[in-house]
């Protein structure tokens, strides 16, 4: 059984990275960068992700960039193109990938499904009634 004292650290590692992810989620991030500015390992933050998140750093950067962008498209002020960007992928065919694998549906066709359904986070497009 863990030390309430480790709990406790790793809580306040997550904590603060999940916290620097919301806020800078289109910077081009990465685990050791991360790692560094909460004055910690790279392993002792990748168990903090699996201990107390249950997810990897990648995979929360990536819900958090699909979430944000699906919340773009639902607005419908910008393009795809510029939501990719925004959201911190360079090239607008891996944006879409990474939204298909998350959302289910490309981001167009989640854009021109959007003001009928409600999404709730992480879940996949609903098929549209027959």
């Amino acid at each position: 059984m863990q030390r309430a004292a480790t709990v406790r650290h790793r809580t306040s590692l997550f904590e603060e990275a999940t916290s620097i992810v919301e806020s800078e989620f289109a910077s081009d991030l990465s685990l050791d960068d991360i790692a560094r500015r909460v004055a910690s390992s790279r392993r002792q933050l990748q168990r903090a992700y699996a201990e107390i998140g249950n997810t990897t750093f990648r995979e929360h950067l990536t819900a958090v960039r699909m979430e944000r962008a699906a919340h773009m498209l639902r607005s419908r002020g910008t393009t795809v193109r510029e939501v990719a960007h925004r959201v911190g992928y360079r090239q607008p065919a891996q944006f879409a990938k990474a939204f298909r694998r998350h959302h289910g549906a490309s981001p167009s066709t989640y854009r021109s499904r959007s003001p009928l359904e409600s999404f709730g986070e992480g879940s996949r497009i609903a098929p549209q009634p027959a």
